[in-house]
């Protein structure tokens, strides 16, 4: 794995220096490229105002686009749930020592 650098960024217009290795570059710029266009999108309908609620907006945005997201008719945010309620399930059990044995 290479080195840590520097890689500097525009988002809305402001810079911003994300640490990253050679590797992650590219994937960190697509990231960015995709963060800045909604962020544009939410201040362009102008119902958002303020560079940290236009984040905050994209952010959720970006997030339900990824809990929606269905992969090869697979629903991603289903699955997180099904796994969420599972893990709650267990942490039930694993917290009563004496329902194990």
């Amino acid at each position: 794995m290479s080195a840590v650098k520097g890689v500097d960024v525009n988002i809305m217009g402001r810079e911003f220096t994300i640490a990253c290795t050679d590797e992650e570059r590219e994937g960190l710029l697509r990231s960015v490229d995709y963060l800045d266009k909604k962020m544009r999108e939410i201040r362009d309908t102008g119902k958002v105002i303020g560079v940290e609620r236009i984040a905050v907006m994209a952010a959720l945005n970006i997030t339900h686009e990824l809990l929606t997201a269905e992969v090869g008719g697979f629903d991603i945010g289903d699955f997180k749930r099904r796994i969420s309620q599972m893990q709650e399930q267990i942490d039930v059990v694993v917290g009563e020592p004496n329902q194990l044995f």
